[in-house]
């Protein structure tokens, strides 16, 4: 019951006004935060800090702390980094990739393409490119698409409630 509940949050967010989603990113750190609960990353990763990294300077950053204040991940607490280059983030479990920074796509997938980490962008075609989910304004509705393959390479398991709501690519 407590993930169906979460489930229709995570919908009923996504079908909210975009206009308020792009002027404070609240509703970005509110999905990756929701997508915790869907993805699974393997043992080794299950320990200590829950790490969001976020590739230089986003707005998201400050709405993620905010969050990491109140909230975990399963028993983890979520630590935020904001860095500037991708060897900094050597271990995080998410890696944020705003608009600003979808240059450096090639270079972040190569560098993290062993890696249980789950690259999230917001550029139109970058989950074609490799990450894991990308957030996308489609009909005026703000949706995310889902690359199944990338998150199977990055020995990350999806649920299926998350695939329902997606953008397969």
């Amino acid at each position: 019951m407590k993930y169906k509940l979460l489930l229709f949050t995570l919908f009923c967010a996504f079908f909210s006004s975009p206009q308020n989603y792009a002027q404070n990113y609240k509703f970005h750190s509110v999905f990756i935060y929701n997508f915790t609960k869907y993805i699974q990353w393997p043992s080794s990763y299950q320990n200590g800090n829950f790490v969001i990294a976020v590739l230089g300077k986003s707005e998201v950053t400050d709405n993620l702390i905010k969050m990491s204040a109140v909230k975990t991940v399963g028993t983890q607490k979520i630590e935020v980094k904001e860095i500037n280059d991708n060897s900094l983030a050597s271990k995080c479990h998410i890696l944020f990739i705003p608009n600003n920074k979808s240059n450096t796509i090639d270079e972040v997938l190569a560098a993290f393409s062993s890696k249980p980490t789950l690259i999230i962008t917001e550029k139109v075609g970058l989950a074609k490119k490799g990450s894991g989910i990308n957030f996308v304004l489609q009909g005026g509705k703000w949706r995310f698409e889902l690359n199944k393959t990338a998150l199977e390479t990055s020995n990350l398991k999806v649920s299926g409630e998350l695939s329902k709501l997606a953008i397969v690519i």
